[in-house]
This record gives structure tokens, sequence and C-alpha cells, in this order.
């Protein structure tokens, strides 16, 4: 697959086969195309070749087996709605557009706000929620949807400590129900603590796969130039991960 903005690409023949049951980190330095990675897979940008299948199929045709946690930063938060209408969002494709949204759907709505500990928060309006509560109403509407393939952008980005903890217990639970997740991610030191697999971009696929297997200092040099000043600190990451520290 290849992305042009205005005739520049962005992503370069991308060839990526994702694994099941997996929590995969997307990795590089800003301008990579990390998001736009995603947002091509999900034809919200268009590609200038290429094609994306899901389990065989078009997005299309999978949509309702595919969930989506964009940037917080894309999201027009002063829409009137509450948390409970943003959840019961996940639930239109089995409600059907245009239907009310019976007890039964509200039920399951409440139960993936258990799950990140905003129940109490359903009748908030969106716009009153810290940083961090949005994000978990996100990605309560994420698990309404219960979908098999997950794409979350950014979902640890300016949240707190406790958000970060609950989104990584979401995690897990989804690989336990065997659930894959691709995640845009930024902090490299915590890559190897919190997943399975890691595709290192830089406009290019530099490397893919396990993390214990690709997390190298020398894919992180291929794929930030050495100009990250974490570089070091990821460095001792990867070591924990080997176990040589």
């Amino acid at each position: 697959m290849t992305v042009a903005y205005q005739r520049k690409p962005v992503l370069w023949d991308v060839d990526y086969d994702a694994p099941p049951n997996r929590l995969v980190a997307i990795v590089g330095p800003n301008g990579a195309g990390k998001s736009t990675l995603i947002k091509a897979c999900l034809g919200l940008v268009p590609r200038a070749s290429g094609q994306v299948e899901f389990w065989g199929q078009s997005y299309r045709n999978s949509r309702a087996r595919v969930g989506y946690v964009p940037q917080r930063e894309s999201v027009d938060w002063d829409f009137p709605v509450s948390a409970l209408d943003v959840v019961c969002m996940g639930r239109y494709r089995r409600i059907g557009w245009f239907r009310p949204v019976t007890g039964t759907h509200k039920a399951a709505a409440l139960a993936c706000m258990d799950r990140v500990s905003m129940r109490d928060y359903a009748g908030r309006q969106i716009s009153q929620l810290s940083g961090g509560q949005q994000q978990r109403v996100f990605l309560a509407r994420a698990l309404a949807q219960e979908a098999d393939l997950y794409f979350m952008d950014e979902p640890f980005a300016g949240v707190d400590a406790a958000t970060e903890r609950a989104i990584v217990d979401v995690l897990r639970e989804l690989k336990s129900a065997g659930k894959t997740v691709m995640v845009v991610h930024h902090d490299l030191q915590t890559v190897p603590e919190y997943f399975d697999d890691v595709i290192l971009l830089n406009m290019r696929i530099v490397a893919a796969g396990p993390v214990r297997d690709v997390f190298t200092k020398d894919n992180l040099h291929k794929t930030y130039g050495g100009r990250l000043t974490l570089l070091s600190e990821a460095s001792d990451a990867v070591a924990r991960a080997a176990g040589e520290l």
C-alpha cells in the first residue's frame, strides 16, 4: 500500500499481515505515517495504490468486526451528547441506524463503561469530562462494538497514570478474548511491557514482528535515524525485556 498527500508519499510500499490474537504497537518518529497507516486501512484517507483486506474481504464487508479509537484531538467534544450516548454509538451496527436504543443495548453499553470505570459518568455531557475520562469513554465505545480487530490511535496520549493502567488492562482483556489490537504508540520505554509485536515505521516498514526479535537498538536507530533523545532509555527497555538488566 502507498499513500500520498498532494503527490508527496506518506507511506511507501507498506506490506504487513497482522497476526491474530496479539497486541501490536505501531512505532516511529513524528511524520512517519503511523496515524495515516490506520486511516488508510479504514478508508478514511485515500490510497495511491495497493489494497487492504480483512479476513480476505474488503473493509466495507468487514466493518462490523473492526473497532476504531481515534485521537482525542480529532473529536468534536462540544457535540451535545452524554458519555452513555457515545458508548451506545458502538452498538449501532447491532441496533440498526435510526432505530431506538433499547434497554438491552444500554445495559451492554453500561457494562462496557464498567470495564473502564466510567459508569458513574454515564449521564455526563462528554465535554464536561477530563481528557483521561474522554479517552476511557471512547475505549468503552470500541468495546461495545464487540469487534475482533481494534485500531487505536495514540490512546495513551495525555492521559493520567490511572487511565493508562485502565487502558493496558483492557488491552490485555481483549487479547485474552482472542482479539487483535493495533496501537499507535509513542513511549518506547513501555513497548516491551505492553505489547507482543511491534511495527517500526518511517514511511516504510523498517521492521515488524515480535518485540523480542524486532525491538532492537539497530532497528530503532534505523527507524529514528539516531535523532531521538530517548533512544538510550528505549535501549534500556530492550535490555530489560531481554533480561540483561
